[in-house]
């Protein structure tokens, strides 16, 4: 199924972004992965943007308009986000639901090998697909997220998650879910109104979050055995890699420290770094300089292959 969707802004000479949704299936039943997709859409190379917990695939128009012009770039909303459903049983908000959703939607792409951009809990799933043995990920960035998290950062995360909040505006909304996510740096009002905007919609006259708040369920449910276990089991998917990763790391990040970069670095097997000043949780990369830093790593310096 396609939609063109008119709240979508291609730079200038850039295809028109398209949006589009895949049937997928979780325990409970089936449910639709929406999805935006740029650039040609026969082009067999592929680039994968997938968004942080309560965030969506629109955080990435930005950077698909600039990968555009080599990329595919397919920018999903994650079950219970945006414009995919609401799963019926909310257990199964889980890192292993969303590697399956994502292995769907690689399907329905019909090609062999897709690089991926995976920022926070994007890149938790991309590291679930990316240890798997026969993984089509061929290079993967990994925004603000390891292994290992912070334990501060996931109380922070968790004083707000699935919290019932209402707006009179939009406005008011943008604006809220800018506070919450003043880490991603110093956007303009307008950069927060382009990525905010998304993850609102008005019902009955007032504005709410998108995103389904039974998400918080399993995060609140996860007792510190399973998060161990979780950890653990990240690191092996990690040393099991043999594609290159980059590691981005904002640099007043209180979610992923300096320490686990550093580990990452030395446990991968291609694990590179790249630490960014003046920004925490997680770069946004609307940026020409953060959007830089992808660029050279898929795609290289002008005129290299890559």
């Amino acid at each position: 199924m396609t939609v063109t969707s008119p709240a979508l802004r291609p730079a200038a000479g850039t295809a028109t972004p398209r949006q589009r949704f895949v049937q997928c299936a979780s325990p409970g039943g089936l449910h639709r992965i929406a999805y935006t997709e740029w650039g040609d859409p026969a082009n067999p190379r592929v680039l994968l943007c997938v968004h942080g917990l309560t965030r969506s695939g629109r955080d990435f128009d930005r950077l698909a308009a600039n990968f555009a012009d080599t990329y595919r770039v397919i920018c999903p909303d994650v079950a219970g986000r945006g414009l995919s459903s609401w799963l019926n049983v909310p257990n199964f908000y889980t890192v292993p639901q969303y590697v399956a959703d994502m292995v769907t939607l690689i399907a329905r792409l019909d090609v062999e090998k897709v690089d991926w951009f995976g920022t926070s809990m994007g890149g938790l799933i991309g590291l679930g697909l990316g240890g798997l043995p026969d993984s089509p990920i061929r290079k993967m960035l990994l925004n603000d997220i390891g292994p290992h998290l912070e334990l501060v950062a996931v109380s922070r995360i968790g004083e707000y998650l699935g919290k019932p909040v209402q707006f009179e505006t939009l406005q008011q909304g943008v604006d809220y879910a800018a506070m919450l996510a003043q880490s991603f740096g110093p956007l303009t009002s307008e950069e927060w109104r382009e990525i905010n905007t998304p993850l609102l919609h008005e019902r009955d006259g007032a504005w709410y979050f998108r995103y389904d708040p039974r998400i918080a369920v399993p995060f609140a449910a996860t007792t510190e055995e399973q998060a161990a276990a979780g950890e653990v089991a990240l690191w092996g998917a990690l040393k099991a890699m043999q594609s290159p990763v980059l590691v981005v790391r904002g640099a007043q990040s209180d979610l992923l420290s300096r320490e686990t970069v550093e580990k990452m670095v030395a446990l991968g097997n291609a694990v590179s770094s790249v630490e960014i000043p003046g920004v925490g949780h997680a770069p946004a990369f609307v940026s020409d300089e953060q959007i830089g830093i992808a660029r050279r790593f898929f795609i290289g310096a002008a005129g290299e292959a890559s």
